[in-house]
């Protein structure tokens, strides 16, 4: 381990109290794993957490400091530091995810350009040191990019999501979760 990636203390690690305040699904189905809105309270934690997803081994919330609207962190249920460190099982159940969840953001944004981005490291540009990956809707409203293959992912002023907005994208993301997951007929959980 190197000494950057100590700037959380793991008892202060933000998406292990996440974590902890939402507890994994254990149910058959992968309808389960989207919690009701009782269930995804966002006071259960401070700051609050916006919550899409808790399943056995990966959760979805809202970035509190989103880089536009419908920005969405979909993280290891245990902490783990980078990629490298997953389990096979959790790299499965990330991989199987990620795509769900795009199409969720898209659909509830109304945005279908979008970035998946994730850091390993302290020098790679990773806060939380605990494995997370990024979904940044890109709206029309972004700087116009012709001729141009990539843009700076960080770039532009990040502002904290309002509890109101985060309630509101959340309770949207949750219902269209259920809708793809019944639209795609998964059966059993993973």
């Amino acid at each position: 381990m190197n000494e950057l990636d100590l700037h959380y203390p793991l008892q202060t690690c933000p998406f292990c109290n996440i974590a902890a305040a939402f507890p994994k699904n254990e149910g058959e189905s992968l309808i389960s794993c989207v919690p009701n809105d009782e269930a995804a309270d966002p006071e259960k934690t401070n700051p609050s957490s916006f919550m899409v997803l808790s399943s056995k081994d990966v959760m979805a919330f809202l970035d509190i400091l989103p880089m536009t609207g419908g920005h969405l962190l979909v993280a290891t249920r245990g902490h783990r530091i980078r990629v490298a460190d997953m389990g096979e099982g959790e790299g499965r159940e990330i991989g199987f995810w990620l795509p769900i969840l795009s199409r969720v953001v898209a659909k509830v944004t109304g945005v279908s350009d979008y970035n998946i981005v994730q850091n390993n490291g302290a020098r790679a540009a990773q806060v939380v040191p605990h494995v997370h990956f990024h979904i940044i809707p890109r709206p029309e409203t972004m700087p116009k990019i012709k001729n141009k293959s990539w843009t700076m992912f960080g770039r532009g002023q990040r502002e904290e999501l309002d509890d109101e907005d985060g309630v509101r994208i959340a309770g949207e993301m949750r219902r269209a979760l259920r809708e793809e997951i019944s639209r795609i007929h998964c059966g059993p959980k993973l």
